[in-house]
């Protein structure tokens, strides 16, 4: 039996909310996972991770291989016992940042060269494996070869076809049976690609599917029409999770389209760069228009930062490079998106998220 399982609760249309049970507890779906790259989400610590109402975060099996090194964290008890953080982990299998690298992919792995001193290394789907299990997260993603937006449709066949032998190698791999293993959906925005590669994913028994090779050059039209290719051909008991969208619009276009699972640094590298999330519309909290603002970052917002300071204080503390304030407006973007989607689950269970969608969408104006 899979250490990963997700059982539905209520839809809305095509849209769905659920629990996904794993060895660390369930999450509640759809979720949005925080990325804490090396075991850490930037500029705050696990008390402020969990208020947010964080259920799981996402870490990166590329940095934590490199530093401090899986072994070092397998001694440490692992990654829960590393961080901190008791609740769900899952780790990406390092490919987005070697997409990133001048890597050169063969049938083997991905050959790279390591960003902190240059030394070469080899990344294979068994390695990949290998690595996530002594890390110890509740849910290890399969190595992909990812490609970026345009690409021509040999190359995108060529990378769905190696991405799925690499995926049967990471199931002959798989050692930990109390940890799941998820698959990775590829095909650019090639609807047909997209079908053959989820038909394919799905035979090979993985407990998750990760919908990849997206967020990365197309139209946000593009990405809904292969995410909607993608979705009917996989099995509807389990999890569904498109990697790397995290801004409002997309996550909503994605949940209407039966999507349970999120990540992405977008709110909290925005943070950092003073870019506040809003109902209302995204802004700078920089601009000269927030200097005597006593207004909090969003009315009604029950992070701490907002239940404490105002717009004038956290301009203050940007404009002054005060750490805090990266960490205040972290936590409130973090809480603003994680709010969001638990207002999609309980709009999903009212049998009322069309609305809910459109709703939200009618509020938003960006003004960066």
């Amino acid at each position: 039996m899979n250490p990963v399982t997700w059982t539905v609760q209520g839809t809305s249309d095509s849209a769905r909310c659920g629990v996904m049970n794993t060895p660390h507890g369930a999450v509640a779906t759809p979720a949005f996972m925080p990325v804490g790259t090396r075991g850490t989400v930037k500029g705050i610590d696990r008390d402020d991770l969990a208020a947010c109402g964080a259920d799981i975060m996402l870490s990166n099996t590329y940095h934590l291989m490199l530093r401090p090194g899986e072994q070092v964290v397998k001694e440490l008890g692992g990654l829960h016992d590393f961080a901190a953080w008791s609740r769900p982990i899952l780790t990406d299998s390092g490919g987005f940042q070697i997409f990133s690298l001048s890597s050169k992919v063969t049938e083997d792995g991905v050959a790279f060269r390591s960003t902190y001193d240059g030394s070469h290394l080899m990344l294979t789907p068994e390695r990949a494996i290998q690595v996530q299990e002594d890390l110890g997260s509740d849910i290890a993603m399969v190595l992909d070869v990812l490609v970026g937006l345009p690409a021509e449709r040999a190359v995108l066949d060529d990378a769905l076809e190696r991405t799925l032998r690499w995926t049967e190698r990471a199931v002959g791999a798989k050692r930990r049976a109390d940890r799941a293993l998820f698959g990775i959906v590829q095909g650019g925005v090639d609807a047909e690609l997209r079908r053959r590669s989820a038909r394919g994913t799905a035979s090979l028994g993985v407990a998750g599917f990760g919908i990849g090779g997206l967020s990365v050059g197309e139209s946000a039209a593009e990405r809904n029409a292969a995410i909607e290719a993608t979705v009917p051909e996989l099995p509807s008991d389990k999890v569904r999770y498109v990697m790397g969208l995290g801004d409002t619009e997309g996550m909503l276009d994605a949940i209407t389209r039966g999507i349970d699972l999120f990540d992405c640094v977008l709110p909290t590298r925005l943070a950092r760069h003073g870019k506040v999330l809003s109902r209302d519309g995204d802004y700078s909290i920089k601009r000269t228009e927030w200097t005597s603002s006593s207004d909090p970052l969003m009315e009604g917002c029950l992070c701490f930062a907002c239940q404490t300071y105002t717009r004038g204080y956290i301009r203050h503390l940007f404009n002054t490079k005060e750490l805090l304030g990266l960490r205040l407006a972290t936590v409130h973007n973090l809480t603003y998106t994680l709010t969001l989607i638990a207002d999609a689950r309980q709009a999903i269970l009212d049998n009322r998220y069309s609305a809910f969608a459109a709703s939200v969408k009618s509020r938003r104006v960006r003004d960066f």
